[in-house]
């Protein structure tokens, strides 16, 4: 059979596990629809919190960058693993022994105030979108390049499978299929990882190849990358080019950013006691490391292998992988000193940096740009990061069921985490916003409808995301962490640890961290891009890390107003006291 067929039969079959187990956990409740009805199982909310967690950033576009960026790309591993372990240890315990329904639930009730429960919605809202926009995004490039469809018709099919069971069985639903999405995933992970190790070092551990010598040679994997990177004008893979103060400061915004994004918050309060949420979240942090433990190898055996692919190769014989993805896009080869030849280095290809195609074919048979090339360097090649993963095995010449899994994999990843930011963003709309805000007077079965259709429309807009993709939908990755730190983490620590903080506090320093946080990256991100270099950034911490002065900023200026107000009423110290009994 070949790849295509075999790819169809994966993804079809994965498509319709999913659907079978979303009609058998139909939700019935809003307990249901919210948080699965307080009834799933340690270890399968472990492996569904996984699923969540792994999205189509850390199964596609992780290994991509580690890959491109060598070790600056660490912050990435550092800040998302650290930032689960403060979820897991410092913050889910005691949100789920205060057993709502949501993150802006805990934000208005701690702090007795429907503005604190609003602006928490909002901050919920960008921040789920800007996740969301680019799980669709991806679908649509693994429909595209692996079965062969428009992106566009690709976004389409994955806003009907999201709906089909984030629509009908809510958390419930998603629960479940989440576990089945995370076998999915980490086994398309794993398989060509160990398939590659084997071939490049001869030993099927990756993490041990990671830093083992390469086959019939004496030479580490790590220093012939060292080497050739070097010989090719880039920085060595193994060495830092941020400045330490920067690398400091992205890893605490990706870590307390990730701390509190609300839809992996939301999946400990799933499980029936305070003792099951520990449980699983322990559970989780092993599913994660799988495959956390093993990016770091498939970067650089990707990195390695698409060096020596495609490296001084006649685009006429280029291998098939390279061409493939060029037609959809995410590769693009100008060939400035009109050789015939592919010469990948430092440095931009093209002027505009991203290719812009005409329907003209070149003199080799390359797809012609509109983008001029940059002639300040030799580099030829143009490739999007995020391909490296899906690329992997065609550019190691792995057997076609080995693709398919990946393409299986990556929808499973994408999807999985689409459908809980997803719910999560319907849950604050019709919990948060109507039933605790505008129409507290509305039944259960009323709540449960209206939770329905703001998650159709929520899916709506998110497959819009993916077909019609803002210009700075990557850019604003940043935004979502660097927000999510400045915003809702310093909210959420200080409701549990520091009884004397109010609402008055919580507002100001909420509003603050949102503001701040958000002038600085637009300003370097979208308005004064030439600017958005080292010398011009407030005490060398660029746009990425910025979060974390945000985050600074909240908590001072939260308890700084704190003391200008009255103390929380009563009620509400002996409530965070409950919450922080064990």
């Amino acid at each position: 059979m070949d790849t295509q067929s075999l790819t169809y039969l994966f993804v079809g079959f994965t498509f319709a596990l999913y659907i079978a187990i979303a009609i058998w956990s139909r939700a019935a409740t809003t307990s249901d629809f919210y948080i699965a009805g307080k009834g799933v199982n340690p270890i399968a909310n472990g492996m569904a919190t996984a699923a969540d967690w792994m999205s189509a950033a850390s199964f596609i576009s992780m290994a991509g960058l580690i890959a491109f960026l060598g070790k600056d790309g660490s912050v990435y591993l550092m800040g998302w693993t650290g930032g689960y372990v403060l979820l897991a240890l410092l913050l889910a315990p005691y949100l789920r022994k205060f057993g709502q329904y949501t993150v802006p639930d805990f934000i208005g009730t701690r702090y007795y105030s429907n503005a604190a429960r609003l602006v928490a919605v909002i901050c919920l809202i960008f921040v789920s979108f800007t996740y969301v926009a680019g799980q669709m995004r991806g679908v649509g490039i693994v429909f595209s390049r692996f079965l062969e469809v428009d992106i566009n018709i690709g976004v389409i099919v994955g806003m009907c499978i999201v709906f089909f069971y984030a629509v009908l069985g809510g958390m419930k639903g998603i629960t479940y299929t989440q576990v089945a999405q995370y076998c999915v995933l980490i086994f398309a992970y794993l398989v060509p990882a160990i398939f590659i190790s084997i071939l490049m070092t001869g030993n099927p551990i990756p993490q041990l190849g990671f830093g083992d010598t390469l086959v019939n040679s004496s030479t580490y994997l790590l220093d012939k990358l060292d080497q050739v990177t070097t010989d090719l004008g880039f920085t060595p893979y193994t060495e830092n080019t941020k400045s330490k103060i920067d690398i400091f400061c992205i890893t605490a915004a990706l870590m307390f950013g990730t701390a509190g994004l609300p839809h992996v918050i939301v999946r400990f309060f799933t499980v029936p006691k305070v003792s099951d949420a520990r449980k699983s979240a322990g559970y989780a942090l092993i599913f994660i490391a799988i495959l956390y433990s093993t990016a770091p190898a498939v970067s650089a055996f990707a990195r390695m292998n698409f060096i020596d692919s495609v490296q001084e190769t006649q685009y006429k014989i280029a291998p098939n992988w390279f061409k493939n993805w060029e037609n959809i896009g995410l590769i693009a080869w100008k060939d400035k000193n009109e050789d015939g030849l592919i010469q990948y280095s430092a440095g931009d290809a093209l002027e505009g940096v991203k290719p812009n195609f005409t329907n003209e074919k070149g003199l080799s048979g390359e797809r012609v740009t509109v983008n001029d090339p940059d002639m300040s360097n030799d580099n030829e090649v143009y490739i999007d990061r995020d391909i490296m993963v899906l690329a992997n095995p065609e550019i190691a010449s792995l057997p076609g069921w080995v693709v398919a899994l990946v393409a299986a994999g990556a929808l499973a990843a994408a999807l999985s985490t689409a459908a809980g930011l997803l719910l999560v963003i319907s849950a604050s709309i019709s919990h948060d916003v109507l039933k605790k805000t505008f129409m507290p007077q509305i039944t259960e079965k009323q709540e449960l409808f209206y939770a329905r259709c703001s998650a159709a429309v929520a899916i709506f807009i998110a497959g819009l995301f993916g077909i019609y993709p803002p210009g700075f939908v990557a850019q604003v990755v940043a935004f979502a962490f660097g927000l999510a730190a400045a915003t809702i983490f310093p909210a959420l620590v200080m409701g549990i640890f520091y009884k004397r903080l109010n609402k008055e506090g919580a507002i100001a320093g909420m509003i603050s961290g949102l503001v701040i946080t958000s002038a600085y990256i637009i300003n370097f991100k979208f308005i004064n891009v030439q600017l958005n270099s080292s010398e011009n950034w407030f005490l060398g911490v660029s746009p990425e890390g910025f979060g974390f002065i945000g985050m600074l900023l909240n908590f001072c200026i939260a308890i700084a107003v704190s003391f200008f107000y009255a103390r929380p009423p009563e009620n509400v110290s002996l409530m965070v006291d409950q919450i922080r009994e064990p």
